[in-house]
C-alpha cells in the first residue's frame, strides 16, 4: 500500500515539475509590445488605432495619445489600422533577447477619389422649364404681389424711401429744420401765397412761356 502511495506521489511531483518548465518556457517567449502610432505627414498621434496579431482576435486599441501595450511573441504578425488610414503590418523580430520591445508606427491618409457628379432635379432643361410654368402659385401671394406692384403703392415708398448717402440724409434734415424755424411761431408760408411767385407766373404767361408749340 505505501509503495503505491509513493508511486502515485512521485508520478505527481513529476507532471508537477513538467508543468512548471512548460510555462517557464512559454513565459520565455512572450514580450510587451509598447509603442505610439503617429500620422506620417504631421506626426500627431493617433487615438483609437486598431492594433491586433494577424489572424488572431489577439490586441489592443490605441488611447487618446497613440500609445499601446500588450503581450506579444517574437515571430507575430502586428497589423496597424485607422479610419482614413493604410494599414500597415509589422513582424515582431524573432530574435529579441528581451522581454520588451518599443517602436514608433507611422500611418499614411488613404486618399480615396470619387468621380464628379451633377445632380439635377430633373433630367433635362426642357422638363424643368415644363415643370417650372406649371407650378402653381397661391392667389395669396399672387394677389400680395400685385398690391405691392400698385403705381400709387410704389409712388409712397418712393417718396418715403430713406436717402441712402449720410450727407445727403444730413443736408434734407437740416434743410427741413431750417423751414421749420422760418415758420416758428406763425402759420407756415406756402408758395401759392408767395407774390413774388405769383408775379413770376404772370410774366411769363404774358411772355407766352406756357404756349405748346
Amino acid at each position: 500500500m505505501i509503495k503505491k502511495l509513493t508511486s502515485i506521489f512521485s508520478l505527481i511531483a513529476i507532471l508537477f515539475a513538467l508543468g512548471t518548465h512548460e510555462s517557464k518556457a512559454q513565459d520565455e517567449n512572450l514580450l510587451q509590445f509598447s509603442g505610439v502610432i503617429l500620422d506620417a505627414d504631421s506626426l500627431n498621434p493617433l487615438p483609437f488605432s486598431t492594433v491586433i496579431i494577424k489572424n488572431t482576435n489577439r490586441g489592443t486599441t490605441s488611447d487618446y495619445y497613440g500609445f499601446f501595450s500588450f503581450v506579444a511573441e517574437p515571430g507575430d504578425t502586428i497589423r496597424f489600422s485607422n479610419v482614413g488610414y493604410r494599414s500597415e503590418l509589422y513582424i515582431i523580430p524573432d530574435t529579441l533577447q528581451t522581454s520588451r520591445y518599443s517602436m514608433i508606427q507611422l500611418l499614411n491618409r488613404d486618399t480615396v477619389e470619387l468621380k464628379e457628379v451633377t445632380v439635377y432635379p430633373w433630367p433635362t432643361k426642357e422638363q424643368f422649364k415644363e415643370a417650372f410654368l406649371s407650378l402653381n402659385t397661391p392667389d395669396d401671394d399672387y394677389q400680395r404681389a400685385m398690391r405691392n406692384l400698385r403705381q400709387a403703392t410704389m409712388r409712397d415708398k418712393i417718396m418715403n424711401m430713406p436717402m441712402a448717402d449720410g450727407s445727403a440724409n444730413f443736408k434734407y434734415a437740416m434743410q427741413n429744420r431750417n423751414s421749420q424755424i422760418y415758420s416758428a411761431g406763425q402759420f407756415p408760408s406756402y408758395t401759392i401765397f408767395n407774390p413774388l411767385a405769383w408775379a413770376k407766373f404772370i410774366s411769363a404767361w404774358k411772355n407766352g412761356d406756357f404756349k405748346q408749340e
